[in-house]
């Protein structure tokens, strides 16, 4: 007596989980595998200084955004208070210590010059690089709408304006 055994050959692909597979497809021919290589990040080594000459030890320390407040919560903060103190219903000497010198004496002298408090719209944010934001915010007043550009820099363990300006 012959007893005939059927073997059934299965091919089971090495980049592809083997159920996924309902028909013989050679190995050759299997989509394939994206490997996904983490880049670190780059931390920016030399913060604005507008060309202020400061000794080495006087130098501003580049900090990461892993090291600092959340960023869209402080960049809403930020904004509001800002709207505020075009408005005039804010003293632009409670942002001193968020801005640059030379951005904090521009947003004094742009102090008042709104008639309304504007509503933000949106804000759109990028971070080119470790500890560098730059922001876009649409406000509108009444009828029409103005893009605000801001520009923050981990420095010395906090978020510092270094450029904002209403276009």
């Amino acid at each position: 007596m012959t007893t005939s055994h059927k073997t059934t050959m299965q091919l089971i692909s090495s980049t592809e989980d083997p159920a996924l597979w309902s028909h013989p497809v050679l190995d050759l021919f299997a989509p394939p595998t994206q490997v996904r290589v983490e880049q670190s990040t780059k931390l920016y080594l030399v913060p604005s200084t507008f060309g202020e000459e400061l000794e080495a030890d006087e130098m501003p320390l580049p900090t990461s955004a892993t090291a600092l407040p959340e960023l869209h919560a402080w960049t809403m903060k930020f904004i509001v208070s800002v709207v505020e103190v075009w408005a005039g219903r804010r003293q632009p000497a409670q942002l001193i210590s968020w801005c640059h010198r030379v951005i904090y004496m521009e947003l004094l002298r742009a102090s008042g010059s709104q008639k309304e408090i504007g509503k933000i719209k949106s804000i759109h944010q990028s971070e080119p690089l470790d500890g560098i934001c730059e922001s876009t915010a649409l406000i509108r007043y009444g009828e029409r709408l103005r893009a605000v550009v801001i520009r923050f820099e981990g420095v010395d363990g906090r978020w510092l304006c270094t450029a904002l300006k209403m276009i």
